[in-house]
């Protein structure tokens, strides 16, 4: 079983990212073009089995059948499933990818766990690191620890923001000092906005509230705060009209596709992407992972753009490096 999980990690990547003789061409080329990933997450996380992006369908639940299972992703099979990484392998096996893809990516959590990541890849890991909550008692000093994350360690990015996941609007004044502090360093923010749950935020997170992703919550934010560089984590998903109209207003906003790009139906995922692109906002849309467990996702989810038949090559080029790097302000 062990050598058939290695075996299933190792070929789907080039199953996914790219087929046929476009993986040879690649291969024989060196190095694939770069890619930024602008949403991974940090940690040793663990997932009991394979995983089936773009499940067809979010499945009911019913409180008098027992135990509700966290998560409503319908259970199917699919070629390929993603593998979760080998206990205590994940940041090895995720770098191990990140390398193969020419992959550089924003890396969020403890600052301690980052740092772990940066020490091992330094040329592939853009630190990014948060507050944990808005009502926690000790704000003044997690808004210390931060300050010198960033003037002193070389953080990069203020993120993942999870205030939807406490019901908190992002333009909450609870959330202004971290903000300010942002905006005063000139670090970009990302925040989790749209979706979220796995189609049961009733059973896994209670208080979480679909009303407080509204991209438009953002704009007393960025009122107050006019050159704050923002992400809107998972592109608002579903709340299209919204994002675009916020898009429209605000020039220094941008969206990543992280977490929509595999949780949602195939057709669902290309529709949404196709709208943002279709209003104007080609240049705002960076690519992401959500990366959790399963160093799979990394190639799966960029073949999904590459074999995307509505964007163009340079739009595609735009999505998984240019306008990241626009974002990030990376010299190219």
């Amino acid at each position: 079983m062990e050598l058939k999980r290695k075996i299933a990690l190792l070929t789907l990547p080039f199953v996914s990212a790219v087929t046929g003789q476009a993986a040879l061409a690649q291969n024989m080329a060196g190095d694939p073009p770069p890619v930024i990933d602008v949403h991974v997450h940090a940690g040793d996380f663990s997932a009991n089995a394979p995983m089936c992006p773009n499940a067809a369908q979010f499945l009911a639940s019913d409180p008098a059948d027992g135990p509700e299972a966290p998560f409503g992703w319908s259970k199917e099979g699919c070629t390929p499933a993603l593998y979760p990484a080998a206990k205590g392998q994940y940041r090895a096996e995720v770098l191990a990818e990140m390398k193969r893809l020419n992959v550089t990516a924003v890396v969020f959590g403890e600052v301690d766990q980052v740092k772990a990541w940066a020490a091992a890849a330094p040329e592939r890991v853009i630190p990014g690191t948060a507050f944990k909550s808005v009502v926690s008692p000790d704000q003044a000093e997690q808004l210390k620890r931060m300050e010198v994350a960033f003037t002193k360690d070389g953080f990069k990015v203020m993120g993942e923001i999870g205030l939807q996941y406490e019901g908190i609007s992002p333009s909450d004044m609870r959330a202004e000092p971290y903000f300010a502090l942002a905006e005063k360093l000139d670090i970009p923010v990302a925040i989790h906005m749209g979706t979220g749950g796995s189609g049961r935020a009733n059973v896994s997170s209670p208080k979480f509230r679909g009303s407080m992703g509204n991209p438009l919550l953002l704009e007393e934010l960025l009122a107050r705060h006019p050159k704050l560089r923002v992400q809107v984590m998972h592109a608002g998903y579903p709340m299209a009209e919204n994002m675009l109209t916020l898009l429209q207003a605000s020039s220094h906003v941008y969206v990543d596709i992280a977490g929509l790009i595999w949780s949602y139906p195939r057709k669902e995922v290309n529709r949404y992407i196709q709208r943002l692109v279709d209003g104007g906002f080609g240049d705002r849309i960076m690519y992401g992972t959500d990366q959790l467990a399963w160093p799979g996702l990394m190639a799966y989810s960029i073949g999904l753009i590459q074999n995307a038949d509505y964007l163009t090559p340079e739009q595609k080029r735009d999505i998984l490096y240019n306008n990241a790097a626009r974002f990030l302000r990376i010299k190219k």
